[in-house]
């Protein structure tokens, strides 16, 4: 997988990760990948929630260790 960002998000509350991750994937071009590293739980159901919403597409998600990773393609 290509990864184009790498936004660290771990360490913010909700609704920081995804006002981050917005501002971050309006940076990529279409088809790039945005990876978001988070610590907050919420996130899971809040990032896969926002990435849907937007018509992008969340290639994939991990959890270890308490830190989510989103890999997400943009539109």
């Amino acid at each position: 997988m290509n990864i184009a960002k790498t936004l660290d998000a771990k360490g913010l509350a909700c609704p920081m990760p995804i006002v981050r991750t917005k501002k971050a994937i309006g940076e990529l071009e279409s088809g790039q990948i945005l990876e978001v590293l988070t610590t907050d739980k919420g996130s899971k159901a809040d990032i896969t929630a926002w990435v849907g919403s937007q018509g992008h597409e969340l290639v994939n998600m991990t959890e270890d260790d308490g830190i989510f990773t989103f890999y997400i393609k943009k539109n």
